[in-house]
């Protein structure tokens, strides 16, 4: 089946605010963008729809910039469980309709966590804590329009999963887009959208790198990559077995034999371990030497404390 890449973004208006709350307005974000695409199934499709998504914090230039991707299977199973029901080979919803509803149903429960103070107010929005002021704060946001993305299906899940997988385990920036650090200071590649996506290089001052660094960290326990409709975890595995009977597939994939560690240095790095980086005699045999100064006998009891 097609898979299609959603994105939901929220307004740079609400980083302040987020900053602060990390924990409440994440969790938020992911609840909102669940309920907008399970309802879209609901109401599109006549069945629920699935998603995996993961929470990104970051741009380019490891200023703050909150959006949550999607992996969305490209159908739904039906309510009753009879028949699985397809969405439209090259559509998935319309993304004005999908910014629509994620916006109202965000700042829905925004509103009810900002009138009964479970919100920390940052200086920028200090006026949040009044109910006049959060009231013309949400009449500010429900002006903005609520940017949703929606890409056409890949070929297949595994590029959209080899996409998502780079962010999985990564905060803010990758390692090969360190370009030097020197007398205090640290630079770096990016991406210039707006100058046809060409490379260019940054540099900051060693303090305030750090400092946009840190704003990407999470709270403790906080849990980035969540399933949602019949690829959450409570109910899986027996829809996904339900929707393979409906699609024609086996009822169960075939077991896969796990990768050793070799394997996986030669995936990710290129780097086989089994062949002598000298004269590539394989397989390599790796000998343990024996520890200078050690016994090679058994160790002698302890001399008695006086």
């Amino acid at each position: 089946m097609p898979y299609f890449h959603t994105v939901f973004t929220l307004p740079h208006d609400l980083n302040p605010l987020i900053l602060r709350n990390k924990r409440p307005l994440l969790a938020l974000v992911f609840q909102a963008a669940s309920q907008t695409l399970l309802q879209f199934g609901r109401q599109t499709l006549g069945g629920q729809m699935a998603a995996t998504m993961l929470l990104h914090t970051w741009d380019q230039l490891l200023n703050a910039h909150f959006h949550v991707h999607c992996l969305v299977p490209g159908g739904a199973l039906a309510a009753d469980g009879s028949q699985w029901v397809p969405t439209h080979p090259r559509f998935l919803c319309p993304v004005q309709a999908l910014g629509t509803v994620f916006r109202a149903t965000f700042l829905e429960s925004f509103h009810a966590l900002a009138t009964t103070g479970q919100l920390t107010c940052a200086a920028e929005v200090a006026a949040v804590g009044s109910s006049e002021g959060c009231t013309a704060y949400l009449d500010q946001l429900y002006a903005k329009e609520w940017v949703v993305y929606a890409k056409p299906p890949w070929a297949g899940p595994k590029p959209v999963l080899e996409y998502l997988g780079r962010y999985t385990h990564r905060v803010a920036i990758a390692n090969h887009r360190l370009v030097e650090v020197c007398d205090g200071h640290v630079r770096f590649t990016y991406r210039g959208r707006r100058q046809g996506n060409r490379p260019h290089v940054m540099t900051l001052e060693a303090h305030a790198f750090l400092e946009r660094f840190l704003l990407h960290l999470l709270p403790t326990g906080f849990v980035r990559i969540r399933h949602y409709g019949f690829l959450s975890n409570r109910c899986k595995a027996r829809a996904l077995r339900q929707g393979r009977q409906l699609l024609g597939q086996p009822p169960e994939p075939p077991p896969r034999a796990p990768k050793t560690v070799a394997q996986w240095i030669q995936q990710w790095r290129g780097l086989d371990m089994t062949c002598c980086p000298q004269c590539g005699y394989q397989p390599l045999l790796r000998t343990p030497l024996p520890v200078r100064g050690m016994a090679t006998g058994p160790r002698a009891p302890p001399a008695p404390r006086m």
